[in-house]
């Protein structure tokens, strides 16, 4: 099993592989496996609105034998503080000094915008994007109808305020509409976002803000690192067609669909995202 480091910021996990017994070695094996862990490439995992970094745990524990993983909690979230300035653009900021060079960065739903944001901002930090159930807009309009209606969106807000631990829990329910073992997945859900404290109220609202104005669509032509769109066909929250059409838009994108997936194709479907993850990285 993969060991685990972790802080309010992140969670590392890496493969402590047994070294034979020597005198010269035992002293030194876990020196050794970090060693060994810094030799991987780097890929960063950036959870969606209101979540925190253990959603990643079991897709991690299968990545952590090819790459360093890193967990990432957003601002406020996962028991970070929230920033002075909590935008779209300070949380692309505030994810990329977290990164090094050549970061093979994937996005979960919001996660996603905030990393095609600092894809767009600092290219030399990520060399690779993975794009997981997302959009480049959120919100409907009469030019994108591949949204949720922005009234949606200002009731969730409003709830969120009367109520955020019920307004959270909701939430997961939506993510997980459609997906098959719906009450397995819930229930899971529910425990990792339980093993970290819950979202400052201030990093909630925020998010839901960023949520409702954020437009990518102009910029996605300038967005040239290889990119990896993945995406649910059962998806309610952001409709597989944005994921399709995000696809279409950038200049170096493939995407895969998941036809038993809701907003959780990294729950649902683990191993193989793991999988279009790894062909990803190496070709």
């Amino acid at each position: 099993m993969p060991s685990t480091n972790s802080d309010s910021h992140s969670r590392r996990y890496f493969v402590d592989r047994a070294l034979p017994c020597s005198s010269t070695v035992c002293g030194a094996s876990s020196r050794l496996a970090s060693n060994a862990n810094r030799n991987k490439p780097v890929i960063a995992l950036l959870h969606g609105w209101g979540m925190n970094a253990h959603m990643f745990d079991t897709l991690a524990e299968l990545l952590a034998a090819d790459f360093e993983v890193r967990a990432l909690n957003l601002p406020g979230h996962g028991g970070r503080d929230a920033l002075p300035h909590n935008t779209l653009q300070g949380w692309a900021d505030d994810l990329a000094q977290q990164l090094p060079q050549q970061t093979m960065l994937l996005g979960w739903s919001l996660g996603a915008q905030v990393a095609m944001r600092a894809a767009l901002d600092h290219p030399r930090k990520i060399a690779r994007l993975i794009v997981l159930a997302s959009t480049p807009r959120f919100v409907r309009s009469e030019d994108w109808q591949h949204g949720m209606e922005e009234a949606d969106l200002q009731e969730f807000g409003a709830a969120l305020i009367a109520d955020p631990q019920a307004t959270l829990l909701r939430f997961l329910s939506l993510q997980t509409r459609g997906m098959q073992g719906q009450k397995t997945f819930l229930q899971q859900l529910r425990q990792m976002l339980q093993a970290a404290p819950q979202a400052h109220a201030e990093a909630l609202t925020s998010g839901l803000a960023i949520l409702r104005h954020t437009d990518l669509r102009a910029e996605l032509p300038h967005l040239t690192q290889p990119t990896l769109v993945l995406h649910g066909a059962s998806d309610t929250l952001t409709p597989p067609a944005a994921g399709a059409w995000l696809a279409s838009a950038l200049p170096h994108a493939q995407f895969t669909g998941f036809a038993r997936a809701a907003h959780a194709p990294h729950l649902s479907h683990a191993q193989e995202v793991a999988a279009e993850i790894g062909r990803f990285a190496h070709g």
